[in-house]
């Protein structure tokens, strides 16, 4: 297996995660607001956040392997979100895109500087040329956030989700290399 991609921006650094960041993984996939689009129902224990980390590992060792980063300012070592790209379809150059922030780092620009640096990592090393998000409708940080980074809205998918004891719609987005190096000249 490669090593790691870590990825390092003015303010953060997207790193690999840890059973070190257990207590924040716990912290944040507790939250019942801070997963209320996540497309799970939140967590209630320690050793559901152990899981979390041990699935993100797994995933770099899938076939089409998929990675998530955790997301830390550059002065603590305190895990503040995650973000990944997974569901890769290498001969489709095409992959889905993650992402949810600890209720405290909200309103500082944090995932948009996570999210550049990762896409442009996805569409450099990953030779992508497609990258979809799936947000819900009420989601609106993410659906600005999503635009904002270019994304289109490309449909309405009733009732495709399911957490939290209902069936929810999704919007599809998309991003495809030339939006990206378009939006980022």
């Amino acid at each position: 297996m490669t090593p790691f991609p870590i990825l390092s921006t003015e303010r953060l650094l997207l790193l690999e995660i840890t059973m070190d960041d257990v207590p924040q993984l716990f912290e944040i996939y507790s939250n019942a607001e801070a997963m209320r689009w996540f497309g799970a129902d939140p967590i209630r224990s320690i050793s559901e956040a152990q899981k979390y980390v041990q699935i993100f590992a797994d995933w770099r060792t899938h076939p089409n392997p998929a990675t998530r980063w955790g997301i830390q300012t550059q002065e603590s070592d305190q895990l503040i979100g995650t973000c990944g790209l997974f569901k890769w379809e290498p001969d489709w150059k095409k992959c889905r895109i993650g992402y949810e922030l600890s209720s405290s780092a909200w309103g500082h620009g944090y995932m948009t500087e996570a999210l550049k640096t990762m896409i442009a990592w996805g569409f450099a090393h990953m030779k992508l040329n497609r990258i979809e998000a799936f947000i819900h409708p009420k989601n609106y940080p993410s659906l600005r956030l999503a635009e904002n980074l270019a994304f289109k809205y490309e449909g309405h998918h009733r009732e495709a989700g399911y957490w939290s004891n209902q069936f929810h719609d999704l919007l599809h987005y998309g991003l495809l290399r030339s939006d990206w190096n378009s939006h980022s000249d």
